[in-house]
């Protein structure tokens, strides 16, 4: 009698988080503007949203009406009303995806990584996660700095470090935005993966998270933190662009990546394999930590995201892999980047 009540008070422990951690609604709700705004007011009271105003409510309508469209349709992925439910999709974008990637590789011109041609694949494993191999940290969230390009140079490296270590460490984000200024990278204005790892192998490594932590805004350089209590690199490689070199990459360590947000469907990307219609101008840094294949056979990539555990599956998704294209979903695979980290380099203070 005591087991069936244990169980049932889990069950409903279980039940009232999953409730807690989703935003939903009923149909009838979007037939009329009581409706909308009844869901209105309930969605900002569950995402803790303070601002309010008509234009919000009317943004925030014509998202509920594509999202639930969209649900109805019968695609490989779901969507759901996020925090960013009151947004624009040019408002997501500018606030949220546009890390300037393609811009500032255009100005950078030639390639400053070297590029890893050797493609053979023949060995690699079917399926890897490196969540399950202790050498990815916990989701984190940018909020509204554009500061993606730091966000997925360190998950490749705190991915590196684990491999090369067996310690996890959190590392910072923050000592990228705020020291890793005199080229292409610019704080919360943009910036790229590669010149990132040249700066940590330069700079005596890159800082834990504790010692220099995120506060969502460009300050001063610390400069006295470079050496001390960080993780060393010896450089990074750049992939030669095509999906067999991501592939062999990502089967030995986590890479970053940059992708297209031009997608309505990303910014509300709920669950699945996502393969929404988007382009080939890369504006948002992430990281794939594995591969694998859904039981309708559909292959993907695990791309961890830096918008908080409330988006997509608890923060990561999952992209559609082995497509025609050439360049991969959303350009998925023409700026990849691997950190480099010799086994024997050190650490500073660790």
């Amino acid at each position: 009698m005591e087991i069936s009540k244990f169980l049932l008070l889990s069950l409903s422990l279980v039940f009232i988080l999953v409730v807690a951690e989703s935003f939903e609604y009923q149909e009838k709700e979007l037939e009329s503007k009581e409706g909308l705004q009844a869901m209105y007011d309930r969605w900002r009271s569950h995402h803790k949203v303070e601002r309010k105003s008509s234009d919000r409510f009317n943004v925030f309508s014509y998202n509920a009406h594509r999202v639930h469209k969209s649900n109805k349709l019968n695609k490989q992925y779901k969507l759901k009303l996020n925090r960013f439910a009151d947004f624009t999709h040019d408002e997501f974008k500018s606030k949220y995806a546009d890390s300037k990637i393609a811009h500032k590789l255009a100005l950078q011109g030639a390639r400053p990584c070297p590029q890893n041609n050797n493609n053979d694949i023949s060995n690699i494993p079917e399926s890897i996660d490196w969540r399950e191999k202790n050498a990815v940290t916990p989701i984190k969230d940018q909020g509204q700095c554009g500061s993606c390009w730091a966000f997925a140079a360190v998950a490749a490296v705190e991915g590196i470090n684990a491999i090369r270590t067996g310690q996890l460490v959190r590392l910072s984000e923050q000592q990228l935005i705020d020291c890793d200024s005199k080229g292409f990278n610019n704080g919360c204005e943009g910036g790229l993966m590669e010149p990132a790892f040249n700066f940590i192998t330069e700079h005596g490594g890159l800082a834990t998270e504790e010692s220099y932590p995120y506060v969502e805004k460009r300050e001063v350089c610390c400069s006295s933190k470079f050496g001390h209590h960080s993780v060393t690199l010896n450089g990074g490689e750049r992939t030669d662009g095509t999906e067999e070199a991501l592939l062999k990459a990502v089967a030995q360590q986590p890479v970053s990546i940059a992708i297209d947000t031009n997608s309505e469907d990303f910014m509300f990307y709920s669950e699945g394999v996502f393969n929404g219609q988007c382009g080939l101008t890369i504006t948002h840094g992430m990281t794939i930590v594995g591969y694998g294949t859904s039981p309708d056979g559909v292959k993907y990539w695990i791309a961890k995201n830096s918008w908080g555990e409330w988006w997509g599956e608890k923060g990561y998704v999952r992209m559609q892999r082995e497509l025609q294209a050439p360049q991969g979903l959303c350009a998925i695979n023409t700026y990849a980047l691997i950190p480099v980290k010799d086994p024997n380099t050190p650490n500073n203070e660790l």
